[in-house]
């Protein structure tokens, strides 16, 4: 008897949902790449299977970091510091009155409890006017050598008095807080607007000479401008600064530095705002020897 072969499944009916199979459909559907895109996923995998392209994946990210190292250097230098400033003359000039271990240099006629060259000299002149003797009205009877005797052991105590004077009111004989005061002094003289307005363009008038009211004329040292603040906060971060140098744990003075340092970053872009980068700002800058670090960016101590 012959064997049963069922023909159902061969003599479906035709739908036309299932095309004819081919032998070379499967390398149709997926043909071969010949390129490869370098950040695709089939790029990857391939390298972590292939050790030589591993080896220099790993010298191309070296690369990169070392050379984005340098370029973040260079940003950082071109910067400058935001709390160190450039050895100008004022700066100088502060920073040798500050020193405690050296005499101060130059004083410009500043002397302790806020007196200058110019009274002391009238004062000591007045003292010595006051206690010179006096000579004897009776010139018949008067002693010419004990006259002249007077007169010698007079200027003797003048001029030891005098030297007393000189060394008591010395800022070499003063302690931290009387040279600050000095420098504060010297701030406000040198840019206080009751001076500085003699030799600085003035801002630009407005379009409309009404618009604004006219200001109050100054009627003493200007001790509130934003240069002036920003030269005592300069002034203070000095000392600050060439103290932490020696005391490296005093965290509460470098707390102080850092509230110092963003308060004066602050008073600089208000007055680069007000002043459109103008003489003012510019004579602040350079005088104090700053950089655009202490103004521009985020401050991190």
């Amino acid at each position: 008897m012959p064997p049963r072969i069922s023909l159902l499944q061969s003599f479906k009916p035709f739908t036309g949902s299932r095309p004819v199979q081919s032998p070379l459909a499967a390398f149709s559907r997926q043909p071969c790449k010949v390129t490869i895109r370098a950040g695709s996923a089939e790029a990857r995998e391939r390298r972590k299977h292939d050790p030589y392209l591993m080896a220099l994946a790993r010298q191309r990210k070296a690369a990169n970091i070392t050379r984005q190292k340098q370029l973040r250097e260079e940003r950082q230098a071109a910067l400058g510091d935001p709390v160190k400033s450039a050895p100008t003359p004022f700066i100088q000039s502060l920073q040798s009155l500050q020193s405690p271990t050296e005499p101060p240099k130059e004083t410009n006629g500043a002397l302790n409890y806020f007196l200058n060259e110019n009274e002391l000299k009238e004062a000591l002149e007045y003292s010595k006017e006051l206690s010179s003797p006096v000579p004897d009205p009776n010139r018949n009877l008067a002693d010419p050598h004990a006259e002249e005797e007077a007169a010698k052991r007079h200027e003797e105590e003048h001029r030891n008095a005098q030297e007393a004077i000189n060394r008591i009111v010395s800022l070499s004989n003063g302690n931290t807080k009387d040279r600050m005061r000095v420098n504060i002094q010297r701030c406000i003289e040198t840019f206080g607007r009751h001076n500085t307005d003699k030799f600085l363009p003035p801002k630009p008038s407005p379009a409309e000479p009404g618009s604004h009211p006219e200001k109050t004329p100054r009627s003493g040292p200007d001790t509130g401008s934003p240069e002036v603040q920003i030269a005592i906060l300069t002034t203070k971060i000095l000392n600050l600064q060439r103290h932490l140098e020696t005391t490296k744990k005093d965290r509460h003075n470098k707390r102080n530095l850092r509230l110092l340092v963003h308060k004066r970053q602050k008073l600089l872009r208000y007055l680069r705002r007000k002043e459109r980068g103008g003489p003012r700002f510019q004579y602040v800058m350079e005088t104090l020897g700053l950089s655009d670090a202490a103004w521009k960016g985020e401050i991190s101590l």
